[in-house]
C-alpha cells in the first residue's frame, strides 16, 4: 500500500518534531515547514495527502495559509486539520468555513491526533469513487471523481468539502439532513455553534449551483434535503 504524505506546517519547533515523530512511527512519510509561506511553496512541489496546520504562525497564519491552498486546483481537495492553541468558538467556525476538514485545540493527545488524520484520510479516500459515478439533475451534471460540475455545460469546480456535502446529499436524496448529520459526516465535528458553517458552506454550493440552486431544499429548523 502506497504511504500516505502529510505536510506538517508549524512554526514551534518541539512540537514540529514531537509530529513528525509520532507520523513517521504511524507509517505516514511526512515533511515539514516551520512558516506559512515556506508551507505553500512545499506543498506546491510536493502534494501531500493531508494537512496539519498551525493557526498561530508570524510571518502568514493559518488561516491565510489555508485560504490560499484552497484557491489552488491541484491542493482544494487536501484535507487540512487546524492545530491551534486558541480554543475560540469563532477561531473554529472560521476555519471551518474555509475547508478546513477538522480542528484540534493544543495541547492535543497524539493518539487522538492520529485517530483524526486516519478519519479524515478515510474520508478522504471515499471521495475516489469510479470516473462513472455522475448524478445529473436537468442541465446539472456533477462528476463525483473529479470533484467537478457541469452547469448547462460551464464547468465548475468544487471544494473538497463542497463535494462531500453534495454527495452526502446525493446518496440521501428525499430525505431530510439535519446540520448535525452533516457536521458529522461531512466535517466531523459536533461542537456548539459549528452548524452556522453548514449554512456557509450551503450558500456557497447553491451559488455554484446557479439556476439550480432550488434542487437543495431547506427544511426550517431541521437541515437540508435533496429533491428527489
Amino acid at each position: 500500500m502506497e504511504q500516505r504524505r502529510i505536510m506538517v506546517v508549524e512554526d514551534h519547533a518541539q512540537t514540529r518534531e514531537l509530529l513528525q515523530y509520532n507520523l513517521q512511527a504511524a507509517g505516514y512519510e511526512v515533511r515539514t515547514a516551520a512558516g506559512g509561506e515556506q508551507g505553500l511553496e512545499a506543498m506546491s512541489r510536493w502534494r501531500p495527502d493531508l494537512v496539519l496546520l498551525d493557526i498561530m504562525m508570524p510571518d502568514l497564519d493559518g488561516l491565510e495559509v489555508c485560504r490560499r491552498l484552497k484557491r489552488i486546483s491541484a491542493l482544494r481537495t487536501v484535507p487540512v486539520i487546524m492545530l491551534t492553541a486558541r480554543g475560540d468558538e469563532v477561531d473554529r467556525v472560521v476555519g471551518l468555513e474555509l475547508g478546513a476538514e477538522d480542528y484540534v485545540v493544543k495541547p492535543f493527545s497524539p493518539r487522538e491526533l492520529l485517530l483524526r488524520i486516519k478519519n479524515a484520510l478515510r474520508r478522504s479516500g471515499a471521495d475516489a469513487v469510479a470516473a462513472d459515478e455522475v448524478w445529473r439533475y436537468e442541465g446539472l451534471v456533477v462528476n463525483f471523481a473529479a470533484h467537478e460540475m457541469d452547469v448547462d455545460g460551464e464547468k465548475r469546480q468544487l471544494t473538497a468539502t463542497e463535494h462531500r456535502l453534495l454527495k452526502e446529499l446525493v446518496q440521501a436524496r428525499g430525505r431530510v439532513l439535519s446540520r448535525d448529520r452533516l457536521l458529522d459526516t461531512v466535517w466531523n465535528t459536533d461542537f456548539e455553534g459549528a452548524s452556522r458553517t453548514v449554512d456557509t458552506h450551503m450558500r456557497r454550493l447553491r451559488a455554484k449551483l446557479d439556476a439550480y440552486a432550488d434542487c437543495i431544499e431547506t427544511v426550517r429548523g431541521v437541515g437540508y434535503r435533496l429533491r428527489g
